[in-house]
């Protein structure tokens, strides 16, 4: 028997998001296709996708600290504004580096 592990990457992304790469995968990539399936505009699906390429590349590059990921996490997410995001990151770091 062969035991696989996930790649963090992956491991952190919810079943919503593993199920849209599979069909994405099985379209070939097609975003056009992918719409179809979920009956939604080329658009929806491109800004879905953009949203999944940052969410891997904040795992790949993930902050020692929790609040900062955390953070980044819900900006991401659409929970909170890129604007009040990096304010919020940066009025953390200032406070830290007062102490």
């Amino acid at each position: 028997m062969h035991v696989t592990t996930l790649p963090a990457w992956m491991a952190e992304l919810e079943d919503e998001d593993l199920a849209f790469i599979k069909k994405f995968i099985l379209s070939s990539g097609s975003l056009k296709e992918v719409a179809g399936l979920y009956g939604v505009s080329y658009p929806t699906v491109r800004l879905r996708l953009d949203r999944l390429i940052q969410k891997i590349k904040m795992t790949e590059t993930a902050e020692a600290d929790p609040y900062v990921s955390l953070v980044k996490r819900l900006a991401v997410d659409d929970k909170l504004d890129f604007d009040t995001a990096k304010l919020l990151i940066t009025e953390y770091r200032r406070s830290k580096e007062e102490k």
